[in-house]
């Protein structure tokens, strides 16, 4: 039997990324979980902010922003950069993530990131109690330490992501199988 809930969003888990936005003089971090792929061609994805954020305008501003994803060893600059605005401090800092000069943006990606996800806000829409920032997808920088150096396959596995459920963040579990196993022939 199922217990029957008022309306909420309980779709987890999800990534847990860093955004950074701004510039490589005057840059922010925001811990965002509402986040995911729209399209695959063009490369289109989302992120979901409050407006009243630090973050939101200098995104706004600029219309450009890095997803970061996040690691095990990220995790606590993950955690803070959620709970701490950049009106109060200097999140680089603090965390003692570095930074890396975008490739085809201004703001910055997070070095420590297994994968930076370069995009350029195409449209906002004005939500509720957060806004749908649509961006496409300019770049993918990707750490080369998880490239198999003889098929050149990247392996994000190994990469020891985190993800966030309804308040609680989480390692990434093992692969349990691959796209198409299940019709795979023997």
């Amino acid at each position: 039997m199922k217990q029957i809930w008022k309306p909420g969003t309980m779709i987890y888990p999800l990534p847990a990324v860093l955004v950074s936005c701004g510039d490589m003089e005057r840059s922010n971090l925001i811990t965002v979980a509402w986040t995911g792929t729209i399209c695959t061609n063009p490369a289109m994805c989302y992120i979901s902010i409050r407006p009243e954020r630090h973050s939101y305008p200098i995104i706004a501003s600029t219309m450009e922003f890095t997803i970061n994803l996040t690691t095990e060893s990220m995790a606590h600059a993950t955690d803070l950069c959620g709970v701490k605005s950049g009106r109060d401090i200097d999140k680089w800092e603090v965390t003692g993530l570095t930074k890396g000069k975008g490739v085809n943006v201004s703001c910055p990606y997070i070095v420590e990131s297994p994968l930076s996800i370069e995009c350029r806000v195409k449209e906002i829409m004005h939500l509720g109690s957060h806004d749908m920032m649509i961006a496409e997808v300019l770049g993918v920088l990707a750490d080369d330490s998880l490239l198999d150096p003889s098929t050149g396959a990247f392996d994000l596995g190994q990469a020891g992501l985190i993800n966030y459920s309804h308040g609680h963040y989480y390692r990434q579990g093992e692969e349990i199988g691959r796209f198409g196993w299940t019709v795979k022939k023997k």
